[in-house]
């Protein structure tokens, strides 16, 4: 209940105004290859940052504190104490949220930077779109030889995640049946080559593949590799019903939604249906020539599809 009295801010809330960190040294003094560095990246070009006179700028103020990848070792006991309680707690996750900044004077290559730290505030519990938890805020004060340099306040938040719902898988596409009829196609297709049957008496060519000859009956037969080149002989535009696994064109690759299913008639006479790729849906004509892809739709299937090679 939002009203209930929250037990574990009153253990926190002891903590403000505590020591996170004492007489705390920047690691570097302020330093021209570090200004360079954050230049750089920032893509700052002042000319106050460069040249025998540069200064640092001023965002850079927490840089001079910060403790790389080894860490700080210079925090309380306090500020330890603190997120151990707030760990227990099961509030484990950590984001940060915002900072401020004040600036009291620049800082110059050569300066050493001191610092101490403070528990500035402890929020009570919140509940945001990540979770329910606690902002925390600590206040460093930078020094260079004891003067007030600057003020960065760093505000975090200590968070229970919200349990999400599992994510649903992507979806498929539907797996074509393989029988020992048809097998020796999506063999070729393993291999990226694109199988006809040839009757082993009349050599008619046939497709899709079928047990025996359509023309004379014959069940001998063996198999020729298309070329690839076709031309669209006739279409139909899918709208309904819409299927995720399905995409709009190859302009569209993210959406699910109408997409061209052509009857491709090969250079070798015979016709097959597949999906035509590479132009938009309403952009598919009857006569556009297209030439044969092999396209990786999820991890272990893979379809003869027809690429688009212009239009009429």
């Amino acid at each position: 209940m939002p009203d209930a009295p929250d037990a574990l801010y009153e253990r926190l809330v002891v903590f403000q105004g505590l020591t996170a960190a004492t007489a705390g040294t920047g690691k570097d003094p302020v330093n021209l290859p570090m200004i360079r560095h954050w230049c750089e990246v920032m893509g700052d070009a002042h000319p106050a940052y460069r040249g025998p006179d540069a200064v640092a700028p001023p965002t850079m103020l927490q840089a001079w504190t910060m403790g790389g990848l080894s860490g700080h070792t210079d925090r309380s006991s306090a500020y330890e104490e603190l997120f151990a309680l707030l760990d227990g707690a099961g509030y484990t996750s950590v984001v940060a949220t915002d900072c401020e900044q004040e600036y009291l004077r620049p800082l110059r290559p050569g300066d050493e930077i001191g610092f101490d730290t403070v528990v500035e505030s402890v929020s009570e519990r919140k509940t945001t779109k990540l979770g329910t938890g606690y902002f925390v805020t600590t206040r460093t004060d930078v020094r260079v030889g004891g003067e007030l340099a600057g003020t960065h306040r760093f505000r975090i938040l200590k968070y229970a995640p919200v349990a999400r719902p599992p994510r649903k898988p992507p979806a498929r596409r539907p797996r074509p049946v393989i029988n020992r009829d048809n097998a020796g196609f999506w063999a070729g297709v393993a291999e990226h080559r694109l199988l006809i049957q040839r009757c082993g008496d009349c050599a008619a060519l046939r497709f899709p593949w079928l047990p025996g000859c359509a023309d004379c009956g014959s069940r001998e037969w063996d198999a020729v590799e298309a070329s690839g080149a076709g031309t669209v002989f006739s279409y139909v535009v899918m709208h309904h019903p819409s299927f995720p696994a399905f995409t709009v064109s190859a302009h569209a690759a993210d959406a699910a939604g109408p997409y061209a299913v052509g009857l491709i008639e090969l250079a070798e006479g015979v016709r097959m249906i597949s999906n035509v790729v590479g132009v938009p849906y309403d952009k598919v004509r009857i006569g556009m020539p297209v030439r044969l892809e092999f396209l990786r739709v999820d991890e272990d299937l893979e379809l003869p599809v027809f690429r688009a090679g212009g239009e009429d």
